[in-house]
């Protein structure tokens, strides 16, 4: 089963990164900007309430699914690409077992805990 799973993730992120050629900006653009919504793990720094929530809004896929939507709405290319980048990372992080956070650490995730090599 979690092999079905990362089998999944990998093709969603597959759908994102076509999604990203899409946009018409330079292809070099995906590696820099692919490591970017990690950058939501600073609100750790405000203790693991504040840390789950800022890592939670920017690794949910319907938010992501969302902001590419309004950039199509507004015609705002610049807000479909970030909506793009959380898609491709978000499946990125999920096929390396990263999860949606709980508040009680960073290493308690929906998937499992993270570094627990039983589950």
């Amino acid at each position: 089963m979690k092999n079905l799973l990362k089998l999944e993730e990998l093709s969603l992120m597959v759908l994102g990164i076509f999604m990203f050629g899409l946009l018409g900006y330079q292809w070099w653009w995906l590696p820099v900007l692919i490591l970017t919504p990690d950058v939501s793990m600073l609100g750790y720094l405000l203790g693991a309430k504040i840390g789950a929530m800022s890592y939670n809004l920017f690794h949910h896929r319907g938010f992501a699914v969302l902001l590419y939507f309004v950039g199509i709405y507004f015609m705002l290319p610049i807000v479909q690409l970030i909506g793009t980048i959380l898609f491709i990372h978000t499946a990125m992080d999920r096929i390396f077992g990263y999860g949606l956070k709980y508040d009680k650490g960073f290493k308690f995730t929906h998937l499992g805990e993270i570094g627990n090599k039983n589950g």
